[in-house]
């Protein structure tokens, strides 16, 4: 009997130890794809929302975890701009290595081609990112995403662009049960419709309310996505063009942040959704640049007095192919 319970012991100390190996070499290989795999943020240009390349004059990226100067950073994405007061403010996430949390950073210029980083203007105790800033009757609002503290919440700027105070709770619940990643919204004819993906059913949701402070409910048409890897995450800001507007879809095939498509919603009522493809093609995808060789997934579009668009957009480096590159071409 104790012959056989040594044995059973030690099987099962071989078999702790091949899980703990394992898991270790699978931390290692995540911890070295991250490493590699380093998002910035550039400015891109066209006719329309949905027409977009490198703006000319800019140097891509605009701004990169280098420019993080009051916390270790590996990367900087999720771009969001609004304008104040002469100054373009840029809002974004970038990833705190000390902490390996996402926090919101800040940067400003006045002619969209030099930029100041200014500090973290946002930091919780959960993971944030996605921080979709905009403005409303003269306040300055942003929903960045904080899934991880299992809600959806609204904050309002007490002393913009820096100082940040939670308003209310848009959503709350677990994220597999709830849509709590990368919430877009948009006022349209009165009311307000936030956009937000569930990863469990790859699928995109929508809830209405008639004012930022809710009471949100979900739209009777959603989800209006469903089962896709492709089309149904959000990936930026929900835009008007005047005419229409557009949203924007990050894409996960063949891998997270590959591209990002654009959908023109035809129709948008309290009890009605419908929507095309704007486009056979990606509005951003993958570049010949070292900066966005891997994949691009989030877009910032803004119409400017000039009636051209620009758009705050990130990319993703994999700094091996970059050497690679860069030895082949020695």
């Amino acid at each position: 009997m104790p012959f056989v319970l040594t044995i059973t012991i030690s099987v099962a100390l071989v078999a702790l130890t091949m899980l703990v190996n394992y898991r270790l070499k699978r931390h290692r290989q995540k911890q070295h794809r991250h490493e590699n795999e380093v998002w910035s943020i550039g400015l891109y240009e066209g006719p329309d929302p949905v027409t977009l390349s490198p703006m000319e004059g800019v140097q891509n990226p605009i701004l990169t975890a280098d420019d993080i100067t009051d916390a270790p950073a590996r990367f900087v994405a999720d771009p969001f701009m609004v304008q104040h007061e002469g100054l373009y403010h840029l809002f974004f996430e970038f990833l705190n290595t000390k902490r390996e949390t996402g926090e919101i950073g800040h940067a400003e210029s006045r002619d969209l081609k030099t930029w100041t980083y200014t500090g973290t203007v946002l930091s919780e105790k959960f993971h944030l990112s996605y921080p979709y800033v905009f403005s409303h009757e003269g306040e300055m609002y942003m929903i960045p995403e904080c899934a991880k503290s299992q809600s959806i919440r609204l904050y309002r700027a007490t002393r913009f662009p820096l100082g940040w105070e939670p308003v209310t709770t848009i959503l709350k619940g677990s994220k597999r049960k709830v849509p709590l990643l990368d919430p877009s919204v948009v006022l349209h004819n009165g009311t307000w419709y936030l956009f937000s993906y569930m990863r469990k059913a790859n699928s995109l949701h929508i809830h209405l309310a008639n004012s930022l402070n809710g009471p949100w409910t979900e739209h009777p048409k959603s989800p209006v996505v469903t089962g896709s890897d492709h089309y149904a995450r959000p990936g930026g800001r929900v835009v008007n063009d005047g005419t229409v507007l557009y949203r924007y879809a990050q894409d996960g095939v063949p891998r997270y942040g590959s591209k990002a498509w654009a959908f023109r919603i035809t129709e948008l009522t309290p009890e009605t959704y419908r929507e095309e493809q704007a486009s056979t093609t990606p509005v951003v995808q993958q570049g010949n640049e070292a900066w966005n060789n891997r994949g691009m997934h989030t877009v910032d579009p803004h119409q400017m007095q000039s009636r051209r668009w620009i758009a705050f957009v990130d990319g993703l480096e994999n700094r091996q192919a970059t050497q690679l590159t860069q030895q082949q071409a020695q």
